[in-house]
Order: structure tokens, then C-alpha cells, then sequence
């Protein structure tokens, strides 16, 4: 595991677009995501897990928006974990410290 937001909110789900996750850019800065990124999303809800990739959300928004097909494994409000994966040596990984976020019930960063 490179990094992780811990239980955020869906605000959004638009079905009619390309596709990936929009995510406010201040949370992919805490967790040290990189656009078009892939991540894993795993669903607190309903037990869904799947993958797409992340696009840039409007700053301090809060916004966590599933688009395209993802929009169909959750509903606007439902609490998710997204997770990022970095390939590395087994001697890096041995050293690695992952980015873990925990954000608000709004999906701001605390303090």
C-alpha cells in the first residue's frame, strides 16, 4: 500500500461520464495521489471492490465523485476506502511508510 483516505464520503455519482473518481485535490495531495493514478475502492457499505483511477476535484471541496461505470457500485453518501498500490523493491518496501489520510465527515483534512 503506497498511501490511503480512510472512510470517505461518495458526494457525487455521475453515470454518464468516461469514468474514474474525482477527487478534491487537497486530499490527493495528503495522500499522495497522482492523477490518472490507479486505485482501488473498497465500499464500507456494501461490500463492493473495484478499480478505476483518480482525476483532480476542485480544491477543498470535499468532493469525492464515482464516474461511468464506478457510479453504479455506490450510492452519495456511502463511506469508502480508497487505496493506492506502488511497486517497489522488497528493500524499499521493507523501509516505506504509506500515506494514510483520515478525513473529517465532510472530507476535509483535520488539523
Amino acid at each position: 500500500m503506497k498511501s490511503k483516505l480512510h472512510r470517505v464520503k461518495i458526494t457525487q455519482a455521475e453515470l454518464n461520464y468516461v469514468g474514474s473518481v474525482t477527487i478534491d485535490e487537497d486530499l490527493m495531495d495528503a495522500a499522495n495521489l497522482i492523477e490518472n493514478e490507479k486505485v482501488q475502492i473498497v465500499n464500507n457499505n456494501n461490500g463492493e471492490r473495484f478499480e478505476t483511477y483518480v482525476i483532480k476535484g476542485e480544491r477543498g471541496s470535499g468532493t469525492v465523485c464515482l464516474n461511468g461505470a464506478a457510479a453504479r457500485r455506490a450510492q452519495v453518501g456511502d463511506i469508502v476506502i480508497i487505496i493506492a498500490y506502488g511497486l517497489m523493491t522488497p528493500e524499499e518496501a521493507k523501509e516505506h511508510k504509506p500515506r494514510l489520510v483520515f478525513p473529517d465527515s465532510n472530507n476535509h483534512l483535520v488539523g
